[in-house]
């Protein structure tokens, strides 16, 4: 048996707080700029080729929430103007004000982002998917943040195999580990990355801005969102990209390169392991 081994580090990072009200605070971490390797090699265990052609691309500095959006951030934004649509102030399954927000749509994360932007006049908007790998990577080339493998002490997914041995719990030569069968509180694990994020990996999957596409053949490579003809968001139809694993799913979907649109992943689609988190550009505000 291979021993897996742990180095914690204590690292700082830039960041904003935007105030929500009746004590909720939205932590903004600064994400700088610069270039990378988005996708994964066809070495890389539980790689597909829709993660390839591995390309570079050069992303610009942005600010990207410290966590998954909670429960109790939601609903502070949900008590806002209405920009587009109605949305749920309490959609959650698995109820409490400090775990991810979840059961909520591409349109509903959209018209949360619309309502943030409006209220704080910056432009708050669902992360691309080339700026969801780049910030969670923060500089890794590894299949995760913290090294080449991942246990249930680090994040949460389903760490046992499944009962038809399609879906291994452990990754490489790291351990298995248990399945919580739920949500866990943001950040509880403290492990975060070198740009200061937590829950990259695992917890729910997070919505990105993109379209999906079945492979990168033709990707934008200046870190942009990657959308068809269409780019009135209100009018959006067919999948979106999801990313990160989540809390239900094994680990090699927690990888910093794995990407997928799980066949339904519309944008009305509602379940209890999709949240998301947000962006904001750096130094613009909304007139």
């Amino acid at each position: 048996m291979v021993e897996t081994i742990i180095n914690r580090y204590r690292q700082t990072a830039q960041y904003f707080v935007e105030d929500l009200g009746n004590g909720i605070k939205l932590e903004m971490v600064l994400i700088k700029g610069g270039s990378f390797i988005m996708g994964a090699p066809e070495t890389e265990e539980g790689s597909r080729d829709d993660e390839r052609p591995q390309h570079q691309v050069i992303v610009p500095t942005f600010f990207m929430s410290k966590y998954p959006v909670t429960q109790a951030q939601w609903q502070a934004v949900a008590g806002l103007r209405q920009v587009n649509r109605e949305i749920n102030p309490e959609p959650s399954h698995f109820k409490g004000d400090k775990r991810p927000v979840e059961q909520v749509s591409w349109n509903d994360a959209v018209e949360f982002c619309d309502r943030l932007a409006a209220h704080t006049k910056r432009q708050y908007r669902l992360p691309s998917e080339a700026e969801w790998e780049y910030a969670c990577r923060a500089g890794t080339t590894t299949p995760f943040h913290f090294g080449e493998t991942i246990t249930t002490d680090l994040a949460n997914y389903r760490g046992t195999d499944d009962k038809d041995g399609k879906w291994l719990g452990s990754y490489g030569t790291g351990p298995k580990g248990i399945y919580r069968g739920e949500t866990t509180v943001v950040g509880s694990f403290e492990v975060a990355n070198a740009f200061g994020l937590y829950d990259m990996h695992g917890n729910v999957w997070e919505w990105c801005l993109d379209d999906w596409h079945g492979n990168y053949e033709g990707a934008p490579t200046d870190g942009i969102a990657w959308l068809d003809d269409n780019d009135n968001l209100c009018q959006k139809n067919g999948d979106a990209v999801l990313r990160g694993g989540s809390w239900i799913y094994n680990s090699r979907y927690c990888r910093s390169a794995s990407r997928d649109s799980l066949n339904r992943a519309e944008r009305d689609f509602i379940v209890n392991f999709i949240g998301f988190r947000v962006v904001c550009a750096v130094g613009r505000t909304l007139r």
